[in-house]
């Protein structure tokens, strides 16, 4: 497998008047009464928007981004793991870098994570999160790392494995592994399921 991705284009845009604002008034309670200095520079903003905007409609808007992907043929023998050490790192990197979180399902999480309808409508009305809500998204990218950390193990199940034990038994060459945690395991694998599951259903939501 070869993929290259190239970076998004770009737009010229001038932000000589936001940039005023956001140091003068800060980011988000710009006035609706702006004095003379804010208008001014705003239509300097504007002059210089309409020139970059005829450079965007000849080159930068007609650009796109560029993308190449080679598969081979073993790349698809095992699909999953193949795909798994590519997800990993960019689930680990946008868990780093996110700016904000989705609606999340309830049921996704644990209790403790939870809020009520009523909680939910209290805190909408006045277009706020509940103070549960970064977390649960939080607990969802956790779940899907860790998840897509055990693919990349290639032999996880030997956590749950007993002793080698000889056969006694002349006509068998080789022994066995013992199982000594089976239960185990199978909430180690019930817990990646899961996790594959929360990466499907919120695969829209992987945004930054």
């Amino acid at each position: 497998m070869k993929v290259k991705i190239g970076g998004y284009p770009n737009r010229l845009i001038c932000n000589i008047h936001s940039n005023h604002m956001n140091k003068k008034y800060g980011y988000i309670d710009w006035p609706d009464n702006q004095d003379y200095e804010d208008h001014v520079l705003e239509a300097i903003d504007d002059g210089i928007q309409s020139v970059y905007n005829v450079f965007n409609w000849i080159w930068f808007d007609r650009r796109t981004q560029k993308v190449k992907v080679r598969i081979d043929r073993w790349d698809t023998w095992s699909m999953d793991h193949t795909l798994a050490p590519i997800i990993l790192p960019m689930l680990v990197q946008l868990k780093e870098t996110k700016h904000g979180a989705p609606m999340v399902d309830m049921k996704d999480v644990p209790k403790e994570l939870r809020a009520t309808k009523k909680q939910l409508d209290a805190y909408g009305k006045n277009g706020d999160v509940d103070p549960k809500h970064f977390e649960r998204w939080d607990w969802i990218m956790d779940e899907m790392i860790w998840a897509f950390e055990q693919k990349n193990r290639d032999h996880w199940e030997e956590d749950y494995y007993g002793p080698y034990i000889e056969s006694e038994d002349k006509r068998e060459l080789f022994g066995r592994f013992e199982w000594t945690d089976d239960e185990g395991r199978k909430k180690h694998q019930e817990r990646m399921s899961n996790g594959f599951r929360l990466f499907g259903k919120y695969y829209e939501n992987l945004w930054d």
